[in-house]
């Protein structure tokens, strides 16, 4: 083997493993994360997740690689909001009355008609009221609250009827395990069970509970027209979601990733809250048009009881909050 052979040999392998080192250390840099939540892939809370997670990988060359797991495949909801904290999950959809578990006072926007319409609550998101309380979830538990999408007006379903709050004395309502979630059938009488979200199709089916509370595009995309005869038009919480990273990941981003994660999940929850909206206002006459009885009521009314009945402040929530809330134009 010539001297000149060898040299070449040797540049050549050399070469090779420079390669082979910098392919490794761009597979090393290259961050895995998982995203999940407990919606079905047809919602906007999936789809614009999805976008986000191609997107944050485009703007970021590929850094970023993140899968999403919808349909409570991470876990029911409780738990993703607890992998989150524990760092078993990297980021999640959820409402934020889960984060009022560790947060009280975070929880006060989803007591029973809040919100005067969408507006306001998507105002109240950008509001100093949300920054002040999404501050102090963070300094509770380090998790970072970046985007809010607009969930829907909760209604109600039911197989029995009813127009007015002492109707609904003694049925069994499905709520999420959530103090402001129950306020409604507590106040009316009824009997707030808490069952998972994924099996509350089953529980309406088989009759372990009677009734249960979701925004139209929810009871869509559940299907739970198929096992409810009637939506009663309750309106009494405006919903919504927020995206959160944990701090096990956030806490680790360049100022610019931050940036980067926080203008794409901005605008897909911007996208996610343009098609809710949208849906929620086709819904009501294609549900007539499947058979199911429609049924509105006065909300004053349900307000009233609800009110007199449920004391803020026994949920941990502040009523200065509140009026702040409120006072939002």
């Amino acid at each position: 083997m010539s001297k000149r052979f060898t040299l070449k040999t040797l540049a050549a392998v050399g070469a090779m493993g420079m390669g082979t080192l910098l392919v490794s250390t761009g597979a090393m840099a290259q961050q895995k994360l998982k995203w999940a939540h407990v919606y079905e892939t047809s919602e906007p809370y999936h789809t614009s997740s999805v976008w986000a997670a191609e997107e944050i990988k485009k703007r970021t060359a590929g850094r970023y690689e993140i899968q999403v797991f919808p349909a409570s495949t991470l876990g029911k909801e409780s738990d993703i909001n607890q992998g989150l904290q524990m760092g078993t999950v990297d980021i999640i959809i959820s409402g934020a009355s889960f984060a009022a578990r560790s947060f009280p006072r975070i929880g006060v926007a989803y007591y029973p008609y809040t919100f005067r319409d969408s507006d306001h609550l998507l105002k109240y998101a950008k509001s100093d009221v949300f920054k002040e309380l999404s501050d102090g979830y963070k300094a509770k538990t380090g998790i970072q609250t970046v985007a809010v999408t607009y969930y829907g007006a909760r209604h109600s379903t039911s197989n029995k009827a009813f127009k007015n709050c002492d109707e609904m004395k003694g049925l069994k309502m499905r709520v999420p395990d959530v103090p402001a979630y129950m306020a409604l059938p507590r106040a009316c009488g009824a009997n707030p069970t808490p069952i998972a979200f994924a099996e509350v199709y089953l529980a309406l089916q088989n009759g372990t509970v009677d009734a249960q509370e979701n925004p139209l595009p929810t009871i869509e995309a559940k299907k739970f027209y198929e096992v409810q005869k009637n939506i009663i038009m309750t309106g009494h919480i405006l919903d919504s979601l927020v995206t959160q990273v944990g701090p096990h990941v956030w806490n680790k981003l360049s100022d610019t990733d931050k940036k980067i994660f926080t203008d794409v999940m901005q605008e897909a929850a911007a996208k996610g809250t343009a098609e809710i909206k949208k849906r929620e206002g086709e819904l009501v006459s294609e549900f007539k048009k499947k058979g199911i009885n429609m049924i509105e009521v006065n909300k004053d009314d349900f307000r009233a009881r609800i009110v007199k009945a449920v004391d803020m402040a026994t949920m941990g929530y502040d009523m200065k909050d509140w009026d702040r809330i409120q006072a939002i134009k």
